[in-house]
């Protein structure tokens, strides 16, 4: 049975701020040139399960290779604590990296790798 629980996260310097309303028992870890550098563990929600506290105006924005997916940052401490995106089919979604989450020890997770450097 699934554990739904809502978490706060946010980037390094508190500037940028959400709640958020996940299952982290599917967190996956990909291997593309971008989550590798940066380390991810990441958890995918639908935009109704996602509530961005910060202003949108006030991210800076990384698009890279397909440029399917809005990698957001905060422009102060350069964290990376979210992206927008839409799914194969066309939904939209959230990738919210698990080490940004308040109170989530990530060494208790399971996490599943995902091979994102093939695709």
């Amino acid at each position: 049975m699934p554990d739904t629980r809502t978490y706060e996260g946010g980037c390094h310097c508190g500037a940028v701020r959400y709640t958020v309303e996940t299952d982290l028992s599917t967190v996956i870890e990909c291997n593309c040139s971008h989550c590798a550098k940066k380390g991810f563990l990441l958890t995918f929600v639908t935009p109704d399960k996602f509530e961005l506290r910060t202003d949108r105006a006030a991210l800076t924005e990384y698009r890279f290779n397909s440029r399917h997916i809005g990698h957001l940052f905060c422009p102060a401490c350069g964290v990376q604590s979210f992206a927008e995106g839409e799914t194969p089919d066309g939904r939209e979604m959230r990738a919210v990296n698990v080490r940004c989450l308040e109170g989530v020890d990530v060494s208790a997770l399971t996490i599943t790798p995902v091979d994102g450097a093939s695709r």
